[in-house]
């Protein structure tokens, strides 16, 4: 077991999430064409891996703006990205929407709310308490337009080119409604970072939201990240190597790369 948890530092659980999700997208771009479920049955364990450490990083990092803004311009490059690569090369009917960076940035939005919320009722100080309501807030009220002018654009007199441009527009503001993995995620990810001197509560936080997960889509896979509470448990808060840029890199070229390959196969 020591020897377990020597290697489970964050750099090797990151190369193990990051494992997990190219099998999950292995399956979600080939899936209609025959790759086994157990791909993605496996990829489930990526996203809490990633929230785990992510919550790790929000508490640790000494620029949380500069790592927001990184977030931040990563969600828009992907967003120009899906839009760009999924208009040139098209897989049925799957679209190509993925953007964890999305969700990263709205989690790390909350964390920052939290913690001023939290110093706000710690120091009686109504300036933070306002500020953490107003952060907590602003995903929330991002969302309203969307919703507006989904409706809107419903109707059957909507000019098609108008609303691909609107869409495209508000795509690019984060909102609750529209991160990979739905605000679950997000709720996931909080509480990784609420419950972060405590290992087993992190877990248990996991197997509660998983069986969530279950009871709403009994049918799903979703509930199978219950088992990324194995590699956390073994965690030893320890950094590693590291190598900061590599998932920035490593994400879009490997999403990219297997929607044309998909694509060029059908």
């Amino acid at each position: 077991m020591n020897d377990i948890k020597k290697i489970c530092n964050a750099t090797n659980l990151k190369y193990l999430a990051v494992a997990l999700m190219f099998l999950d997208q292995i399956y979600q771009m080939f899936g209609s064409m025959g790759a086994p479920i157990w791909l993605t049955m496996l990829g489930r364990l990526s996203f809490p891996i990633f929230l785990f450490l992510a919550a790790d990083s929000f508490h640790y990092t000494h620029d949380r703006m500069s790592y927001l803004r990184r977030l931040l311009y990563m969600s828009w490059f992907m967003t120009i990205g899906n839009t760009i690569i999924g208009s040139l090369f098209h897989n049925g009917d799957i679209g190509l929407t993925n953007n964890a960076f999305s969700t990263f940035f709205i989690t790390g939005i909350f964390i920052c709310s939290w913690d001023l919320l939290a110093k706000g009722l710690r120091d009686k100080s109504n300036k933070e308490l306002i500020q953490g309501i107003g952060v907590f807030l602003l995903p929330i009220l991002s969302s309203i337009p969307v919703v507006i002018l989904a409706g809107i654009f419903e109707t059957p007199h909507a000019n098609p080119i108008v609303v691909q441009i609107v869409a495209f527009i508000l795509s690019l503001v984060p909102s609750i409604i529209m991160v990979e993995g739905g605000f679950v995620m997000v709720i996931l990810g909080l509480l990784f970072y609420i419950f972060r001197t405590n290992r087993m509560a992190q877990i248990i936080v996991l197997v509660v939201i998983s069986v969530i997960a279950h009871l709403f889509d009994p049918t799903g896979v979703q509930w199978m990240m219950v088992f990324a509470a194995i590699p956390m448990y073994f965690y030893n808060g320890e950094r590693g190597s590291g190598n900061k840029n590599f998932f920035y890199i490593f994400y879009p070229a490997h999403i990219y790369l297997l929607w044309i390959l998909a694509s060029l196969f059908r």
